[in-house]
């Protein structure tokens, strides 16, 4: 069973940045998929970022309002997931949720991914 907390959210004005953290506890980290979902109020959850990591490297896939802003990132000796966020506008706000899945490949729908964590606020004034 794998077990994820977030950590990282606030409030920024907009074009400020954030980044969010997701520690993992409870499985193999490195053989895990993970990603990063958002669900701001009366809208749908929608995936933001997803990662695998190889040995050759981490491989990402964002969604089109992350590309050029977000970044997803792993390390994997702290078993701990991050999205750098940059350039925030107030359609970023939303609650952020750290997912994993057990297949090794990128997903990006939230039906797709087996562990959540509680999700971290992120607010953003303009």
């Amino acid at each position: 069973q794998v077990q994820l907390v977030e950590s990282g959210g606030g409030s920024v004005q907009t074009g400020g940045s954030l980044r969010l953290s997701c520690a993992a506890s409870g499985g193999t980290f490195r053989s895990i998929a993970m990603g990063w979902f958002r669900q701001a109020p009366g809208k749908e959850r929608e995936f933001v970022a997803a990662i695998i990591w190889s040995w050759s490297g981490g491989t990402t896939h964002y969604a089109d309002p992350a590309k050029g802003r977000f970044t997803i990132s792993r390390v994997n000796a702290q078993n701990t997931l991050y999205l750098q966020m940059n350039s925030l506008s107030p359609e970023d706000a939303a609650v952020y949720y750290c997912a994993a899945r057990r297949q090794f490949d990128i997903a990006v729908l939230a039906g797709s991914y087996d562990y959540w964590g509680q999700g971290t606020q992120v607010t953003v004034s303009s």
